[in-house]
């Protein structure tokens, strides 16, 4: 049903798709956060969530082991469960009361293989078994704001550690004018993988707006020129940059360490209206 709903960290909206009969937008504090149609998964409506299946879609085929720091409405699960049947998922969320939410109004139930640990994205990845995920996939967010906690040197060692040697990293984050957090968490992942890339809309790539960028890492063998095309190709046109283009954006910015001073951006007032 739509409305407000207490969970744990505030509350959350449901809003349903009036263009879709089974969309709906979870929503808190005014900011979507995730949208799932559950009769088919395969749809995604925000474009940053394209271009990760776009990640996703060309790893090897089949079936995917995959770790998920964020959980919202469970997006990326859905989809995957659709597309690489078989896959297992662990989901770590620490609101559980967003978590039942979940389950009970948008039918996480049906999602197979699907287990949720209600903790932290520290404590979670900390739990997970060493060389255990294909996909990992880090989307967590405050509000419209990354836990800087989850974007240092020394958490990206764990996702680092949890993953395969041929496995994949995602990260969601949202920057605005300068890109100067967006520099810094790409020079955090550039000194822990080997192969990373930088994927996002041109005006949001060029500090014009605020919004969302995709971090892609592997420790080698990312498949840059098909990624390439394709998210050049797909309804945001976005732009992807790799090697020396990547070297050259990120201009020397540090890496983040824990305890480091650290904010990350906030999104101007008229962004969410």
């Amino acid at each position: 049903m739509p409305g407000l709903y207490p969970v744990t960290f505030g509350e959350i909206e449901l809003l349903r798709d009036l263009d879709r009969q089974d969309g709906w937008v979870l929503s808190k504090d005014g900011v979507p956060q995730s949208y799932v149609d559950l009769q088919d998964p395969t749809y995604l409506d925000f474009e940053y969530v394209r271009l990760m299946a776009d990640v996703i879609d060309l790893m090897p085929g089949g079936a995917l082991s995959c770790v998920h720091v964020g959980g919202g409405a469970c997006t990326i699960p859905r989809y995957v469960a659709t597309t690489r049947p078989g896959s297992r998922h662990i989901v770590i969320e620490p609101d559980g009361l967003l978590v039942d939410l979940i389950r009970e109004q948008l039918d996480l139930r049906s999602v197979p293989r699907l287990k949720v640990m209600v903790l932290d994205g520290r404590e979670g990845v900390a739990r997970v078994w060493d060389g255990t995920a294909d996909l990992v996939v880090l989307d967590a967010f405050a509000g419209a704001t990354m836990p800087v906690e989850l974007a240092t040197a020394e958490y990206m060692s764990d996702l680092a550690r949890v993953l395969r040697p041929s496995g994949t990293l995602l990260v969601n984050l949202a920057d605005g004018k300068g890109l100067a957090f967006t520099r810094r968490l790409v020079a955090t992942v550039r000194g822990t993988f080997g192969d990373v890339a930088l994927l996002a809309e041109p005006g949001v790539l060029r500090g014009r707006r605020f919004g969302n960028l995709i971090v892609a890492a592997a420790r080698s063998g990312l498949p840059v020129d098909l990624l390439t095309r394709r998210a050049a190709g797909g309804l945001t046109q976005a732009r992807c940059l790799h090697g020396e283009e990547l070297t050259r954006f990120v201009a020397g910015a540090p890496p983040i360490r824990d305890g480091e001073p650290v904010s990350a951006p906030v999104p101007p007032p008229a962004v969410f209206g």
